[in-house]
């Protein structure tokens, strides 16, 4: 069925034309937030210090946006805003992008995208954000597309399709821009679409270049499955990557494989799924791979964002990526040679006992038809929401959790187009439960924290504990605030060197997107998406 476009022009903007150039250089222009991560080395580490430890706790709400989307089921705000020189962008769930002003919340434009029937989505009706390059912004649509619209009335200039939705191919990742590239890929790894990533012309939306993340026949890599499992092999894209321009390297993380817990039907390592990839970025070959847990049968996909870093290594000066996977592990690799560095446990791991000197795990755990035990549970130890790194503290921040699941195969599937390929279920069945017949979850036995990492050890220097999983991405700033959410409707600040709260504000729903922190007419603002709204506050 043919999509529709609802197209609401309510006021014109004058925002500044974005050049690579100013993407290339964001860390030096801190008062705009002009990708997804703030900058491409995904550290989302901002450089603004109105806002102090001393200070915090005189933040106060400056406006609110109530989405003007329709309410739909299985639907919640995880865009992270993009703001340039005082115009703030957003994506409403699904695909409504919003023009507004970032100082006070007016609207100046919405552009509404009405998805075909036709898309299937396993994990809710969302879009993590937009990316913008010149006067373009690029949005994915849950129907499998790629549009550009003009950065300044909201008109569509182009429209690509990457996937077909009939076969579960939607894009909710917010593209990355790499020189005049709009670089994509597709989500439905539970659908058991064959995943890509694919790099598109900022001008034109024409395909350039294509990297199968799911290795086709004659591919390096395709060794690694059995049998014609590939075809439908998962390896979805579903978070931004990052850029390293020195390098000329593109990192991104690679979901898990499908069926995603019966492994039987696709005997090897199964790459690339729950791998991390280094790409360069001109032509979309293949420099280097680094799977975090091959043959995956837990649903630990890697689809966290590669964070890119420079430390003194034992001793000597090293460009790194820090990496902390869903499997429960962190991990530091080599970024220019894929080198395993270090890997230590984050959260309580049971499916490893640890990892061999090459960063493969021991495994000790397996799904089976009746059910194993597995820590951490199949949402893994941290998911798709973004950490932050500090190089004033030299501290990695990870919204993360605990918790268990029951993983089984107990189901053997045969691909449908457009229905779940699982393979089994993931159910909590916790080992210990509260006497008495209502057989309550103990709730010490779960929790979701903010923790900070020593990058060098892998240690945990700090837990900011809360009442309950955190959904939300990490920001930190300059002046040692750290900002996050988490599932209970509460926005916090925390001292970024020892973790204690330094305030918090209740939003009123689940935050499950990363804060974006910006500067207009030398005044600082924070802002984060909770519920069906934005919150954005400035001292007072």
């Amino acid at each position: 069925m043919r999509c529709t476009f609802l197209f609401l022009i309510i006021a014109a903007t004058a925002a500044a034309q974005t050049p690579f150039d100013r993407i290339l250089n964001a860390d030096k222009d801190p008062a705009n937030w002009l990708t997804y991560s703030g900058t491409l080395d995904g550290q989302r580490y901002s450089r603004l210090t109105q806002i102090t430890p001393a200070n915090v706790k005189d933040l106060e709400l400056k406006w609110v946006l109530q989405s003007r989307a329709p309410a739909e089921p299985n639907s919640k705000y995880e865009a992270t805003s993009l703001v340039n020189d005082g115009v703030l962008y957003t994506v409403q769930p699904p695909n409504v992008v919003v023009a507004l002003d970032a100082v006070n919340g007016k609207i100046f434009w919405t552009y509404a995208y009405n998805p075909s029937p036709a898309a299937r989505l396993c994990c809710g009706r969302v879009n993590r954000g937009l990316a913008i390059l010149g006067n373009s912004l690029f949005m994915g649509t849950i129907d499998g597309n790629l549009i550009a619209l003009d950065a300044r009335d909201g008109h569509m200039i182009w429209s690509t399709q990457v996937g077909r939705p009939e076969a579960s191919y939607s894009v909710t990742v917010a593209p990355l821009v790499v020189k005049g590239l709009v670089i994509a890929g597709p989500a439905g790894g539970e659908l058991g679409i064959s995943g890509f990533l694919a790099a598109y012309s900022a001008e034109t939306g024409k395909e350039l270049w294509r990297f199968n993340t799911i290795p086709k026949p004659g591919e390096a890599g395709h060794e690694s499955w059995e049998n014609d499992a590939w075809k439908h092999g998962g390896g979805s894209v579903w978070t931004t990557g990052s850029y390293d321009p020195a390098l000329n390297l593109l990192y991104w993380g690679i979901g898990n494989a499908s069926p995603d817990w019966n492994g039987d039907v696709r005997p090897g390592d199964n790459l690339y799924t729950s791998s991390v990839i280094a790409l360069d970025p001109d032509t979309g070959k293949l420099k280097w791979h680094f799977q975090f847990t091959p043959h995956d049968e837990f649903d630990f996909d890697a689809t966290q964002i590669p964070v890119l870093a420079d430390l003194t290594w034992q001793g000597k000066p090293r460009k790194v990526m820090l990496f902390a996977n869903r499997n429960g592990f962190f991990y530091v690799l080599d970024r220019q040679t894929g080198e395993f560095l270090l890997g230590k446990p984050f959260v309580k791991v049971t499916w490893a006992d640890g990892l061999d000197a090459k960063g493969r795990p021991n495994r000790v755990g397996h799904s089976t038809p009746e059910g194993s035990l597995i820590y951490p549970e199949n949402q893994g130890g941290t998911n798709w929401y973004n950490p932050a790194y500090s190089p004033r503290t030299g501290l990695f921040y990870v919204p993360s959790w605990m918790d268990t699941h029951s993983i089984n195969t107990s189901r053997v599937e045969t691909y449908k187009e457009g229905a779940p390929f699982n393979g089994g279920s993931a159910t909590h069945e916790l080992p210990a439960l509260r006497p008495g017949p209502t057989n309550k979850r103990l709730p010490e036995l779960a929790w979701g924290a903010i923790q900070a990492l020593d990058p060098k050890t892998g240690a945990v220097k700090w837990q900011f504990k809360m009442m309950d999983v955190t959904d939300s991405g990490v920001l930190v700033t300059a002046s040692d605030v750290v900002f996050a959410g988490g599932r209970e409707g509460y926005f916090y600040a925390l001292d970024a060197r020892t973790g204690a709260p330094l305030w918090k504000a209740m939003v009123g729903g689940a935050v499950s997107a990363g804060p974006t922190t910006y500067a207009v007419d030398g005044k600082q603002y924070i802002s984060i998406p909770a519920g069906n709204a934005i919150f954005t506050f400035g001292l007072r």
